[in-house]
């Protein structure tokens, strides 16, 4: 279902369109990774609660990232976080994988949200609640900003316990993306458990070691 035309309460100039009542905003992190999960999170402030200044989660250092989670759940109304692992990416694609977790967030809720707005292109199927998707959402909806960050948060979490379990590849430097020293490991060891075996890895990384 498509969000009526509402103006967005929390400033944004015309350019989000939120439903009226409890409007969850919902993001994710994870979907270029080589490694671990992905992560959506969805997110409702109360009613006139003012949110941080909040964008994409990029725009932030991870200790700025930090911060800005705790004030942010600490405003929440309602919060919540969904994983798919990377066996489950394998078996769906990365989309669809996306898609789920968002789903599961938005289950997560309680009190359920009366609208959605969503960043990227697509909206979350089997859901029937008004929804709209915002491309680039993050960078200029403060709610999707919000879910922004709590995902990336939680995913950098996930992947410094990795870290700890399979400390040669290096995830608590470059939570799984595709960086030249994330490749080189991977030449050096092949893929780990929480490689994502759909993506394309080295072709000399087709063992399961480490």
């Amino acid at each position: 279902m498509a969000l009526p035309s509402w103006q967005c309460p929390w400033g944004c100039e015309g350019r989000a369109l939120c439903g009226q009542g409890l409007t969850a905003g919902v993001d994710e992190a994870g979907r270029g990774p080589l490694a671990g999960p992905v992560v959506a999170a969805a997110i409702i402030f109360p009613p006139g609660e003012e949110i941080p200044e909040v964008g994409d989660s990029k725009r932030f250092s991870p200790r700025r990232r930090e911060e800005l989670y705790e004030i942010i759940l600490s405003r929440a109304l309602s919060w919540s976080v969904a994983v798919v692992g990377p066996r489950e990416i394998d078996e769906l694609n990365i989309l669809r994988a996306s898609l789920r977790a968002m789903a599961e967030a938005v289950r997560g809720l309680d009190p359920p949200p009366s609208a959605l707005v969503i960043d990227g292109p697509h909206t979350v199927e089997g859901l029937e609640i008004p929804q709209r998707a915002l491309v680039k959402g993050d960078g200029f909806c403060p709610l999707i900003g919000a879910a922004s960050i709590v995902a990336k948060v939680t995913r950098d979490r996930i992947m410094s316990h990795y870290h700890r379990l399979y400390p040669q590849y290096g995830f608590a430097q470059h939570k799984g993306y595709p960086t030249q020293s994330h490749r080189e490991a991977l030449k050096k060891y092949g893929p780990s458990p929480i490689h994502r075996r759909s993506f394309r890895l080295l072709p000399e990384a087709d063992g399961e070691r480490g």
